[in-house]
């Protein structure tokens, strides 16, 4: 552990606890914006990762993500927000954590010892070569986050191992390795600071950019989220606004028309289309909306 850039101990540190809340929270502030430029160092390995993801997942397969303790759970809030995000379906983008759903809210550290379990979850879900495994460890050392990345390399699945260490085993055993080196902690080993945030940042990234890539979005603008709540209806109304310029009553009838689908609704109005045409349109583009309005304008 001592040879870990994010176990080091700050001698300099030592005396935090003696400062002033105020000194302390300006430290921690400093600490933290450190972290996007160790983002940034990785940015070739991270577009690599993520044009291989979004390459399997256009021929249908799943983003998994593996990982114990804060890791895991990082990966599951990750995998969570997708859905409503991008109206994929839940098991799309699916995060894995050693221990179970129960760990998310009560520590299983024992589980991260594991390779087994891991390898054992993947199986659950009926891993293919279609598939990505993103295994997500600070360390770069836990065994349930190498191990998933193991057995998914074994069965032909693409496999991304995302820690804040350099050299890390789980890098080593992932087509991908993505370190992102922090440095140490403000309280030693506690990677749920600086590395948490890092590991946030990039699959923040992953997930974002490879649903780009995968047509979910037109410019920068959410046309495939879900309108399952009062705030997600008035936002659906406003993308739609953007991307036409069309007044409200056209909007309102456009997405009438399409079933509250916004991409859908985005369609008929630029392309000058009924609701069945944009759906087919959209189902012969693979949901790319760009590549359904040249479709339209060459038709």
């Amino acid at each position: 552990m001592a040879t870990l850039t994010t176990e080091a101990f700050r001698p300099e540190l030592a005396d935090i606890d003696q400062l002033p809340t105020l000194e302390i929270a300006r430290i921690m502030n400093g600490e933290d914006r450190s972290v996007p430029d160790a983002v940034a160092a990785q940015l070739p390995q991270i577009a690599a990762a993520i044009d291989g993801t979004a390459e399997r997942m256009s021929r249908g397969g799943r983003l998994i993500y593996a990982g114990a303790g804060t890791a895991g759970r990082l990966g599951v809030l990750d995998a969570s927000e997708c859905p409503p995000t991008f109206n994929t379906d839940p098991a799309e983008v699916v995060g894995l954590i050693a221990g179970g759903p129960a760990a998310m809210v009560r520590a299983s550290e024992g589980a991260e010892d594991s390779k087994e379990l891991a390898a054992a979850d993947l199986d659950a879900l009926k891993l293919t070569a279609n598939d990505t495994v993103v295994g997500i460890s600070a360390s770069g050392r836990t065994p349930y986050a190498i191990g998933a990345v193991e057995h998914a390399r074994a069965g032909g699945a693409l496999t991304i191992g995302l820690s804040c260490n350099a050299g890390s085993a789980l890098g080593a055993a992932a087509d991908h390795g993505i370190e992102v080196v922090v440095g140490p902690e403000l309280l030693t080993g506690s990677t749920r600071l600086k590395a948490g945030t890092a590991q946030k940042l990039v699959l923040n990234m992953i997930s974002t950019i490879t649903m780009i890539r995968l047509g979910k979005t037109y410019g920068n603008l959410m046309v495939d989220v879900r309108a399952s709540n009062e705030k997600l209806r008035a936002r659906s109304h406003r993308i739609v606004a953007l991307a036409t310029g069309a007044p409200d009553e056209e909007i309102e009838a456009a997405l009438a028309a399409t079933d509250g689908e916004v991409k859908n609704a985005i369609l008929t109005i630029l392309g000058e289309v009924d609701g069945p045409t944009a759906a087919r349109l959209l189902t012969e583009s693979e949901g790319h909306l760009r590549a359904a309005l040249r479709s339209r304008r060459r038709g």
